[in-house]
């Protein structure tokens, strides 16, 4: 037939029958066209790019009258195409000025089993006072709104251009406040406390979300040097590197660091007799002394200080591995060594850790991480304090190295760690029944939140979620299990995974970089497992709906595709497994499968390890029972 015939026909044809809806769970997934930012094998392209932002801050805490001082400079390099007519920029204590969102909304707190995170300040009035903001020498021209400030330049800054900014500001600081920093008497965790740059990308732009509370955080990388001035009867723990440690530490206290580095066992650099001691402790008890800290390759700083911290420490390959803790906290004995094993497995397993120390600091903060500092509670079990005390560390590869957006995509750091703690949790615990239970565990909890009309896309913006426990922890934990484990095979898996972090170090990956990457790494196109598990609430019902002699029939009865497992008794007493791919369901929904051989079938099976989240096992078997 002419094409001119054919291009005719088809004209008059019906618009229906012109466009035929593309139904099959393996249709590509709309992503981003890949450019030279953004390759299409889901690494950074050949002029990839992102802002780098540099900081010099100069603070002071003063615990009597329960406030934050400082000045700040800011270096801000425009990598982009763009030439940039205003900055935006965070300032995250507003979340506890009466007039925020938070406040007034005054949502209830996000629960997580046993944790409670409240981010409503619980009540104090707070907020940052900003006493100056000037660029260039001169009084800067600014807007806020709630925990974001835009500053207009005198003239855009163009591609390749820097500019210094510098401020000075104040604030109070909450109680046990804002879910994710305070104070419990003495002790003063901070964090979200300095003016900061938001990310000028590629993809979105200005990514500016409001600070709510839900969405954490998404920062440039730079450099970081900060002077810290506290009473001298303070210990202060923070991001970077010490760089006086002659000043504000004893020579007792640097030797037992200096062995500690070297040492695989805990070593009391502050023991319990001598916690809250000034004359033993510290240089001088009189006035104040000032800590100096730097840190490269980061994308934030925070700093804990109190005067009668426990400080215990040990070494892992020239990493100091730090444990800083009140005398109360019974759970701690063991922390430097959980420490020091998380660690160790995120480090051999997946990518070496890239800062000069690991720090947790015991406090009312229920968990929170930073780089080279976590904020965790002592916890009422031994299992619950690994675990927390674990999970914190693994976010200093997700997002501290992997710089992923947090305040969209809470699944790429709070997923993938819990996807990874997980492991750890079990290698630590070996030989018990937590420790050999824990890796299913997300698996178990998927009856509880999967219900249908609550569930919700683990794509969905976390301030928009009801249950986040579900969609940025576990649920992303399961479905990083189910690919591993079930889909591509653990060596297959770890190698892609390794290479997305090793590619995506310091770097800015978005969910299409990390489809293509895995895609790429793998050999296997992967958008029906994406589109199922993260952009739907898809559910998995595989059935078994008979067998006609060396046939067994098969159906997908759900809108999710998984591969399948298939367990086959004969009437001679002999079994055997077989593992389908998931191209079972290149056809549609129903598969026949062709037994081997001619012996009698009398038992079938789907999903016999019960290692999917299938919603009917009960017509997983045939025949019936």
């Amino acid at each position: 037939m002419r094409a001119s015939l054919l291009i005719a026909l088809f004209a008059t044809a019906p618009l229906s029958a012109q466009s035929v809806a593309d139904s099959s769970p393996f249709r590509a997934l709309g992503l981003p066209t890949p450019n030279e930012y953004r390759s299409a094998s889901g690494r950074p392209g050949a002029r990839y790019w992102q802002q780098r932002v540099d900081y010099r801050i100069r603070a002071s805490l003063d615990p009597a009258n329960n406030e934050v001082r400082g000045r700040e400079t800011i270096h801000y390099v425009n990598r982009s195409p763009d030439a940039l007519p205003y900055l935006w920029m965070f300032l995250e204590q507003n979340i506890c000025a009466p007039s925020s969102i938070t406040n007034v909304l005054d949502q209830p707190p996000l629960v997580f089993l046993g944790s409670t995170f409240d981010f409503s300040c619980q009540g104090f009035a707070g907020g940052l006072t900003l006493d100056s903001v000037r660029v260039g020498g001169k009084d800067a021209k600014r807007a806020i709104y709630g925990t974001t400030m835009r500053i207009d330049l005198a003239r855009p800054l163009a591609t390749g251009d820097t500019i210094d900014l510098d401020l000075a500001w104040s604030f109070h600081v909450p109680e046990q406040g804002a879910g994710r920093m305070g104070h419990d008497g003495a002790l003063y965790e901070i964090a979200q406390w300095y003016p900061r740059m938001a990310v000028y990308d590629d993809v979105h732009g200005w990514n500016h979300e409001p600070y709510i509370g839900a969405g954490e955080f998404y920062l440039e990388y730079g450099h970081f040097d900060a002077l810290i001035t506290v009473p001298a009867t303070y210990v202060v723990a923070a991001t970077g590197r010490l760089m006086n440690p002659e000043v504000v530490l004893t020579e007792q206290e640097r030797a037992r660091l200096r062995r500690a580095l070297t040492s695989d066992s805990t070593v009391a650099v502050i023991g319990k007799q001598e916690a809250g001691n000034a004359a033993e402790t510290r240089p001088t008890a009189k006035g104040t002394l000032t800590w100096h800290f730097v840190a490269d390759s980061v994308r934030d700083l925070a700093f804990a200080a109190a005067p009668n911290f426990r400080w215990d420490a040990s070494g892992y390959k020239g990493i100091l591995i730090e444990t800083l803790y009140r005398p109360s906290a019974d759970k701690w004995e063991e922390a430097n060594r959980m420490a020091r094993g998380a660690i160790q497995y995120f480090s051999e397993q997946w990518f070496p850790y890239p800062y000069s120390h690991a720090t947790t600091i015991e406090g009312p903060i229920e968990g929170m991480e930073y780089p080279m500092l976590t904020f965790v509670p002592n916890s009422p079990s031994r299992e619950e304090q690994q675990w927390v005390l674990a999970h914190e560390f693994g976010h200093e590869w997700f997002p501290m190295v992997v710089g992923s957006n947090e305040r969209l995509y809470p699944w790429m750091d709070e997923g993938f760690n819990t996807f990874i703690d997980l492991g750890n949790a079990a290698k630590y615990f070996a030989g018990t029944t937590y420790g050999d239970t824990i890796e299913v565990h997300p698996l178990h909890l998927y009856p509880d939140h999967s219900a249908p009309g609550a569930e919700q896309p683990i794509i969905t913006k976390p301030t928009e979620v009801r249950d986040l426990f579900w969609d940025a922890y576990q649920k992303p934990a399961l479905m990083m299990q189910e690919l591993r484990y079930e889909v591509l095979g653990k060596e297959r898996f770890d190698a892609a995974f390794r290479a997305y972090i090793r590619a995506w170090q310091f770097k800015h990956p978005t969910p299409a970089d990390f489809f293509r990457m895995m895609r790429d790494e793998s050999g296997m196109d992967l958008d029906w497992f994406w589109r199922g598990w993260i952009y739907t609430t898809a559910r998995l019902d595989q059935a078994v709906d008979s067998v006609v002699g060396q046939k067994v029939y098969l159906s997908n009865r759900g809108t999710m595709i998984m591969p399948a497992e298939l367990a086959m008794t004969f009437d001679d007493g002999t079994q055997t497994v077989v593992r389908l791919p998931i191209e079972m369901w290149n056809l549609g929904s129903h598969f026949a499968y062709r037994v081997p051989g001619s012996k009698h079938i009398t038992r079938v099976e789907l999903d016999p390890r019960k290692a999917l989240p299938d919603i009917d096992h009960r017509n997983n078997i045939w025949p019936r029972p």
